[in-house]
């Protein structure tokens, strides 16, 4: 991956782009359990995080992250993905590739105005409703020459 050093050259576009060093050591060193650590199919939200707190006859116990209690068929529920994995720029690279991540993941990088991200050879786009730096004459230049693994998301690469 392209260094987080040679991020300088993006300019005033960087933090679009990728994810700070900061936020990245922050991820890695987060606490998980990937036994227990689950989204789960919520009726308003579509998809919630959550822990599983039993499993029964088919049927798992979840409490939300915002403190609700559901019980679910197992089939609703999905393993989460290391917070490592968050804000992903390629989402082929995720241990658990289901619907409520890559939602999860495309939320996530948009809510940071990230709104280029690869899935496999394919760059997803979430439009932003407004402006933002990553078009400058500085980012061309930046994406000249380098081939796609080796700078962040783009239309450019």
């Amino acid at each position: 991956l392209y260094a987080y050093a040679e991020m300088a050259a993006f300019g005033e576009a960087a933090p679009y782009l990728r994810k700070s060093e900061k936020e990245r050591i922050e991820a890695q060193n987060k606490p998980f359990d990937a036994k227990t650590s689950v989204f789960v199919v919520h009726p308003k939200e579509s998809f919630v995080k959550g822990t599983i707190q039993s499993k029964e006859s088919g049927k798992v116990t979840v409490k939300t992250e915002a403190g609700e209690t559901l019980t679910v068929k197992e089939d609703q529920v999905f393993s989460m993905n290391p917070p490592k994995y968050d804000k992903i720029e390629d989402m082929a690279m995720m241990t658990h590739l289901h619907e409520p991540a890559v939602l999860y993941n495309l939320k996530e990088r948009y809510a940071a105005w990230m709104i280029y991200t690869y899935s496999g050879l394919f760059c997803v786009t979430v439009n932003p409703y407004k402006w933002l730096p990553v078009y400058n004459p500085e980012v061309v230049l930046a994406y000249r020459g380098k081939k796609r693994q080796e700078a962040p998301p783009h239309i450019f690469s």
